[in-house]
This record gives structure tokens, C-alpha cells and sequence, in this order.
């Protein structure tokens, strides 16, 4: 019996996991994070298994994406929720260990010949009852789900963030500066005038006026495109020195899908029924519900069957016992009504979800036809500015028109030109919010396939889901 009880024990003590210390060392990882480049050996190469085979010559969308899903933080954040969600699974699919206790006593008149010690050895074993740990498993399960649902919504707004980041890289700031120069030059021509006498000096004051707001949205607009930079580089999970010497490429922003290529009425339902946050509170709904039915099942007690063998005084004397819980002053009530109301909140919380995903689809379908219509018309005008500068470059050449008139129209071309800028920020950033809107590409838009191996960590070699 020692022998058997010494084995069992060594096996026991073999299948012990061991505690191993992972400090986290804030000097560390910010070296690290300093160091993370778009050089990184392993980072090309998980560009390369998702096709992404221009990155030493544009920088452009797609690209930046797989780049954002292989550093961003919060897809670290997202793993490790569902990692411990599914280790929550395994913890809820565990049985029940049977323990075991013994005893042994003295009979101080027991006969001559006779052993007077009585060992008793005796076992529980608990025996759960109404199906619970299957309802604990279903519960799990279900938000094992709801976790891994979250991180394939979280991968999306990482994209969404990183096509924003990069959005913000197409700043005015050129036509400003070509505006600024030109205003400049007829300020000159102004005071030449002025000096002369074929001009008023409030003609000249309203020329540098003009002048001083073109240099200052001109500056403002340099600000702005250093503050985007940085957003884009937090976008992609990257200091922004990591930035420095590449080639972004922007030409996928003046694509935009006709308006028959917008999704029907019911792709965009379909769409929205299928929208990660969507299912993954659908997910959690089930799961209050599996924990509804386990607080239900809890009114029935567990039994515990408690076998023993009692050796008296040389006989052996066996035993049966069963315990259990008399459900009678507490019949798990107030669990109960927690687990009702929880239920409810998760259904209130689908409902809400949903309406928030089909008011964002309207509005962003609104805005866009809305922004579309805007950019045609910015580009009617920028077309009108071109033929008129056509026109007074020819005028101006003959004589007919002085230099200073040719300016005003080179001025109001450059305006033309910016305002249409802004507006095509304007149309792709309500093309992004619709984008968001289906959580899916649009076609005429950027492509965009998420990676199968979503799940598992790509700087991380032995990261298995």
C-alpha cells in the first residue's frame, strides 16, 4: 500500500505545472518599441504570405494594414482575451476532484491477539448533478466565441485607423504654398503700382492681407500633416522615426466606387447581420442564457458518495455514505434573478449594437452620395478655373490683360484646387465611415482580405491559436 500510495503521489506531483516568473520590464519594451522598423526581417516576410510585394517601392493601404495587424497593441490585447477566455473553457470543463480521508484509532481492551488499532480509510466523491458543468462548458464556450469575435472587430478598426492615419497624409499644404507664392508675387506687382501711382494703397493693404492668411493656412496646413504623420505611425503601432525616408502612396484615394457599385439594401443588411461587435454580443447573449440554466440547475443539490472501509480490531467493516444539500431555506433565488436580469441586459445590449450598425450605415451612405455630389461639383469648378487660366495665359501674352489680372486667376485656380483637396478627403473619409459601417471593403475601394492566421501573434514564432 505505501508503495502504491508513493507512485501515485510522484504522478501526481509530475503533472503539476511549474510557476515561471515573467516580469515586465518598462525600460525593455520601450527599447523595443523604439527599435521596431519597416525593415524587420519577419515583418517582410509576413508581407510577403499576405501578397503584399510592393513595400520597397510605395507604402500605400493595403500594405500598411498587414504592417499595423503585425505591431498594433491592441491586437496583442485581443489574443490574450481570448487566450484566457478558451483557458476559462478548459477551467469550466473540469471535474471535480474525489478527496479522501483516513483515521485510525486505539482500543486500549482489546483482546490478547488481537490489533488494537482500527485504521478507516473512507472517500468523497462528488457527483454533480442536472447537467451543470455541460451549462458551464456552453457558457464558456460562448464567450470564447464572443472574445475571438472581438478580435476579428478589433482587426478591423485597426485597419480603419490606419486608412484615417494615412488619409491625413494628403494635406493642402502644396496648393497653399503655391497660392502663397503666387499672392506674394502680386503683392509685388501691387506695391509696383501703388508706387507708381496706378494703384490705391488699400489695394495693396488687401493683397497682403490676402497674403498673410494664404502663409498662415499654409503653416497651419504643415502642422496638421507632422500631427497626422504621428497618427499614422500610432496607427501602425510604430514610432514615427520608423516613417522617415518612405514613399507613401495615396493613389488609391481617387478611386471611388460609382454609386451602382454601393451595396444594395440587402447586402448592407446582410453585411451589418454579420458585423463582428454584432455577432460577438449575440455570443454573449448566449451566454448569460447558458448561465441563466445553470443557476436553474443549481436548485438541485450535488451528491456526494462516501465509500469507506473500517478495519476493527482485526474485521473489516464496510461503509456507504451520501450527503447532499437540503434546498430549503435557500433555493438559489437571488442567483437566479441576477442571472434573469444579466440575460436581459446582453439582449438589450444586441438590440443596441445592431441599432447603432444600421444608423451608422444610413448616415454613412447619406454622406457619401452627399460628398460625391460635392466633389463633382469641386471638380466642375477646378475645371472652370483651368479654362480661365487658360484663356487670360493667352490674353496676357497678346497684351490684353496685365500680369497682376493673370495672378488673381492663377490665385483663384490654386483655391480651386485646394478647396477640391479638402473635399476629396471629405468624400474618402465618408467612403471609410460606410467601409466601417459593413466592416468590410466597398467594391471600387481599397482590397482588403484579413489574414487566416488572424488569431495567432506573427512576431511571435511558437504563438499557436
Amino acid at each position: 500500500m505505501r508503495a502504491i500510495l508513493t507512485i501515485a503521489a510522484l504522478l501526481w506531483l509530475a503533472g503539476c505545472a511549474t510557476y515561471q516568473p515573467h516580469p515586465v520590464d518598462l525600460v525593455a519594451t520601450e527599447n523595443a518599441f523604439q527599435q521596431r522598423s519597416l525593415d524587420d526581417p519577419r515583418l517582410r516576410q509576413f508581407l510577403r504570405a499576405n501578397g503584399a510585394v510592393r513595400p520597397d517601392l510605395m507604402w500605400d493601404l493595403s500594405t500598411f494594414t498587414y504592417v499595423a495587424l503585425y505591431y498594433h497593441p491592441d491586437l496583442d490585447v485581443a489574443r490574450a482575451k481570448w487566450r484566457a477566455a478558451r483557458a476559462a473553457a478548459i477551467t469550466a470543463g473540469a471535474r471535480p476532484n474525489p478527496g479522501i480521508n483516513t483515521s485510525i484509532e486505539y482500543n486500549a481492551d482489546a483482546p490478547e491477539g488481537v490489533t488494537p488499532w482500527s485504521p478507516d480509510i473512507g472517500l468523497s466523491i462528488p457527483i454533480q448533478t442536472a447537467g451543470k458543468r455541460h451549462k458551464r462548458i456552453a457558457q464558456a464556450m460562448q464567450l470564447a466565441e464572443a472574445a475571438r469575435l472581438d478580435l476579428l472587430d478589433a482587426s478591423w478598426l485597426v485597419r480603419s485607423r490606419v486608412r484615417t492615419g494615412l488619409l491625413g497624409a494628403m494635406a493642402s499644404e502644396t496648393f497653399l504654398r503655391r497660392q502663397q507664392a503666387l499672392e506674394a508675387e502680386r503683392v509685388r506687382l501691387m506695391q509696383r503700382r501703388v508706387e507708381l501711382g496706378f494703384a490705391a494703397q488699400p489695394d495693396l493693404t488687401l493683397s497682403r492681407i490676402a497674403l498673410q492668411k494664404t502663409t498662415l493656412a499654409a503653416d497651419e496646413a504643415h502642422k496638421r500633416l507632422a500631427e497626422n504623420r504621428a497618427t499614422l505611425a500610432a496607427a501602425l503601432g510604430l514610432p514615427i522615426a520608423a516613417l522617415n525616408g518612405i514613399n507613401l502612396s495615396l493613389s488609391e484615394f481617387d478611386r471611388f466606387p460609382a454609386m451602382s457599385e454601393l451595396p444594395t439594401n440587402e447586402v448592407q443588411r446582410q453585411a451589418l447581420l454579420h458585423r463582428p461587435d454584432l455577432l460577438a454580443a449575440l455570443a454573449k447573449y448566449r451566454a448569460s442564457e447558458s448561465a441563466l440554466q445553470l443557476e436553474v440547475a443549481k436548485q438541485y443539490p450535488d451528491l456526494t458518495l462516501s465509500p469507506g472501509l473500517l478495519l476493527d480490531t482485526g474485521q473489516a467493516k464496510w461503509s456507504l455514505g451520501l450527503s447532499l444539500l437540503l434546498p430549503l431555506l435557500d433555493r438559489n433565488q437571488g442567483p437566479i434573478a441576477e442571472a434573469k436580469a444579466k440575460r436581459e441586459q446582453a439582449a438589450a445590449n444586441v438590440l443596441a449594437v445592431q441599432s447603432r450598425a444600421i444608423g451608422e450605415g444610413e448616415r454613412a451612405l447619406a454622406g457619401y452620395r452627399a460628398a460625391v455630389e460635392k466633389l463633382r461639383a469641386a471638380d466642375a469648378l477646378v475645371a472652370a478655373q483651368h479654362k480661365k487660366e487658360q484663356s487670360d495665359v493667352r490674353m496676357q501674352r497678346v497684351g490684353e490683360i496685365e500680369r497682376s489680372m493673370l495672378l488673381g486667376t492663377q490665385v483663384e485656380l490654386a483655391a480651386a484646387e485646394q478647396a477640391r483637396l479638402e473635399t476629396l478627403v471629405q468624400t474618402q473619409q465618408a467612403l471609410g465611415a460606410l467601409e466601417d459601417a459593413i466592416r468590410r471593403p466597398i467594391a471600387g475601394a481599397a482590397p482588403f482580405t484579413l489574414p487566416e492566421t488572424i488569431e495567432t501573434d506573427p512576431r511571435h514564432k511558437d504563438d499557436a491559436p
